[in-house]
This record gives C-alpha cells, sequence and structure tokens, in this order.
C-alpha cells in the first residue's frame, strides 16, 4: 500500500517521519509514504495519475491508501473528491484523503489534532477564547472549540475583509464570531485560552502581552519554544505547541488509512521530535 504527503513548499514536512514511524511500530512492511511537491494548479492531475486505488480491482498491491495534504491543497481539493465528510465540509477543507471502494474520501484531522493537543497539556474546556489569524488552521481551530462546547469566539486578523472564508465556517458551525484587528488585542486576552494560528515567529511580536493568558496554543513548531510560548510559561501559563496537533492529526490519519486502532503514539512523536532536533542542530551547524 502506498500513502503520501502533498503540498507546496512540501520539503519541510514532518509527515514523512510520522508515518513511517507508524507503519515500522506497526509491522506494515508492504507500505511506504511518499513526498510530493504539487500546488493548486497540479493538484487534479496529481489525483487523476494515483490509480489504482484501493478497492479498484481484485489485486490491491501497490494501491493508494491515501492523502496527507497541507497548504496550498485543503480547499482546492473538496470539488475533486468523490464524499467528503460533514467535518471538512464545515470546516471547508480537507488534509486527509482516503482512497476505498474505488473512491476518494475526504475528511479533515487537525480539528481532531487540536482537541488532542489541548487534552494532553491538561488544558480544560475554555468558556472563552480568542484565535490570532485567520486561515485554514483557524478555521480547524474554530471548529475544535465548537466541539469542546464553546459558542462564540474572537477572530483576530491584520485585514478582516480577509477573513470571509472563516468567517463563513464560523457560520456553517453555528458559533458567533468577533472580527476585530490586532489593534484589539489588548482587549481580547481576557479569555481562558488563546490560540495563534500565525505563522513562525509573528505571535512572537505580541510575547509580552501574551504573558499574561492563562493558556497559549501556538500552532508553530520550530524553532520551539517560540518567544510567546517562553513568555506565558515564564508567568505560570499553560503553553501547547504545534507538534503535538501535527503529531496527533497524522495519528488519526494512519487510522483512517489503515482501519486500525493500534496507532503507535509514542514511536511516532519519538521519531517526529528526533527529526525536530536533527533540523535544528543542523541549522546551527550550517550557521
Amino acid at each position: 500500500m502506498r500513502a503520501a504527503v502533498l503540498g507546496s513548499p512540501i520539503a519541510h514536512s514532518l509527515s514523512p517521519h510520522l508515518h513511517r514511524a507508524a507503519y515500522t511500530a506497526m509491522g506494515l512492511t508492504g507500505w511506504s509514504y511518499e513526498v510530493f511537491e504539487c500546488d493548486e494548479a497540479g493538484l487534479p492531475a496529481m489525483l487523476g495519475r494515483l490509480r489504482p486505488v484501493r478497492g479498484e480491482g481484485p489485486d490491491d498491491a501497490d494501491a493508494w491508501a491515501g492523502l496527507s495534504l497541507t497548504m496550498p491543497l485543503k480547499r482546492a481539493v473538496l470539488p475533486l473528491l468523490d464524499t467528503v465528510s460533514e467535518l471538512a465540509v464545515e470546516v471547508g477543507g480537507a488534509n486527509t484523503v482516503v482512497f476505498r471502494d474505488g473512491a476518494a474520501h475526504g475528511d479533515n484531522t487537525d480539528v481532531h489534532g487540536i482537541k488532542q493537543a489541548l487534552a494532553e497539556a491538561g488544558v480544560p474546556a475554555p468558556r472563552s477564547a480568542t484565535v490570532l489569524g485567520g486561515g485554514a488552521t483557524a478555521a480547524s481551530t474554530l471548529a475544535a472549540l465548537r466541539d469542546l462546547g464553546l459558542p462564540s469566539a474572537t477572530l483576530l486578523v491584520r485585514e478582516p475583509a480577509r477573513a470571509g472564508e472563516t468567517v463563513e465556517v464560523a457560520e456553517r458551525l453555528g458559533l458567533a464570531l468577533a472580527v476585530e484587528t490586532f489593534d484589539k488585542l489588548d482587549a481580547r486576552l481576557q479569555v481562558d485560552l488563546v490560540v495563534s494560528t500565525l505563522p513562525g515567529g509573528a505571535a512572537d511580536l505580541h510575547a509580552e502581552r501574551l504573558a499574561a493568558v492563562p493558556a497559549l496554543f501556538d500552532v508553530v513548531y520550530a524553532p520551539w519554544p517560540t518567544a510567546a510560548a517562553t513568555a506565558v510559561r515564564a508567568a505560570g501559563g499553560t503553553v501547547v505547541g504545534g507538534f503535538a496537533m501535527l503529531l496527533h492529526q497524522a495519528v488519526r490519519q494512519v487510522e483512517l488509512m489503515t482501519g486500525r486502532a493500534d496507532v503507535p503514539v509514542e514511536a511516532m512523536r519519538a521519531a517526529g521530535e528526533a527529526e525536530i532536533v536533527r533540523r535544528a542542530a543542523h541549522v546551527v551547524r550550517s550557521g
């Protein structure tokens, strides 16, 4: 069986290390996990080339079990699939494609990853939350907050006009959403949880102001810890990093692609952490 991660850029992806570690620990010697550079324009042709898919013929040897999708493909893939889970429709993006019965099924495991990361860190279900950033990860965060029982949240973005898709996600989720700009940050930090979906280092500009929040979930995983995470931890708050989210969404992907529940979380965690350390050491040597 074959699986792969698609996206652009994709060279930095940790997914191969996580999935391959799972296959090894599960004894799936006939499984492989590959990496393909693919942008939105190339996605239809790429999906068309992934044949045979599992269940399409009598012999599943060399068939495709599934795909992991990263930016910018999560939204672009939806119209190309045979079926899409309700959650992926609500969030407006699928990060997982499972091939089964000759068809391509889309799902979203990012929401699962966010909820598991918070639970693993001991963060209780928040009564209030502010989300920084308005992209695809913010949309998945809103779904996770909805699932945790939160009826409303605040979204802080640079340009509210560009957050239209995320606002639509909140409407589909039945979540009341207030959209503000970053100049309102101080007034929106009196919450149980702040989730930063901003790219690497962007939340660090606000580290001193974020320090007093009870809990911070920063989706960055390298370099780690971020200045924002360090400030919150030093002030006694709880910090959740992006690696935990990445790990647990991958665990769920392996479950979906293999059909097995005995996914080795700790083996995957060790492989991912080892690769992060290796990359950090390489950066130091190169510098």
